[in-house]
């Protein structure tokens, strides 16, 4: 969802969760993940690794900036668009 659509109070599905449209949610569920409560405390990178290894194949770093945004949320920060995180992505985790 469009992170400035996104009402925390509204938030039941992944697909209500910012920067998660029906594909994302679908990788979401592939690694476990199967309700937004279950982000709170998740580390992203864990989350990215884990996703890379159980599809046998290196997710574009993007998605990295999207499970950030979504486990910042789920920790109480406001919506941000998932390009929001790319920068602090680059400094903290390189080359993923």
């Amino acid at each position: 969802m469009n992170p400035a659509k996104v009402a925390r109070d509204r938030v039941r599905q992944l697909t209500d969760l910012p920067n998660i449209g029906p594909a994302m949610a679908r990788d979401l569920e592939f690694i476990g993940i199967k309700s937004p409560g279950q982000l709170a405390g998740k580390d992203p990178l864990r989350l990215y690794r884990s996703l890379c290894r159980k599809r046998g194949v290196r997710q574009d770093p993007c998605v990295l900036d999207a499970f950030m945004a979504i486990t910042r949320f789920a920790g109480g920060h406001a919506p941000k668009p998932w390009l929001a995180y790319t920068e602090e992505r680059k400094r903290r985790y390189g080359a993923v």
